[in-house]
């Protein structure tokens, strides 16, 4: 059993322990441990961090893009719909997943865990 890398893992959405594409359950839930060597991903806190980056990520792409085809074109507002709407949905869906799965791998990696106050001497 080879460990891949934290984006490895990310991109494929394999176990960040074993290797196996095991991590997601559904497009970006993931499953309740590795079916193949037990690691219980329940454990691991991804929380909202990589909802909260793709919010800027994505909404900056999407502004920037409208903007640009607004002054180029200066479609109709139901142009504008058809395009970033279905545009946002997609990138969100999947960058979350990558970011879900990277934040997943590096707090293996880096055995992160709640924090803790170290005992005075």
């Amino acid at each position: 059993m080879t460990e891949p890398t934290p984006v490895t893992a990310a991109l494929q959405g394999l176990c960040p322990r074993c290797g196996n594409r095991t991590l997601f359950a559904s497009l970006t839930g993931f499953a309740p441990k590795c079916r193949a060597c037990g690691l219980d991903f329940a454990s691991f806190n991804v929380g909202d961090g990589p909802a909260a980056f793709l919010i800027f990520i994505v909404g900056g792409i999407v502004v920037a893009l409208a903007i640009v085809v607004q002054l180029k074109l200066s479609p109709p507002w139901w142009v504008h719909v058809l395009l970033w709407v279905p545009l946002t949905a997609g990138l969100t869906i999947f960058l979350l997943r990558i970011g879900k799965g990277l934040l997943l791998a590096l707090e293996y990696r880096h055995r992160a865990r709640e924090g803790r106050i170290r005992d005075a001497p």
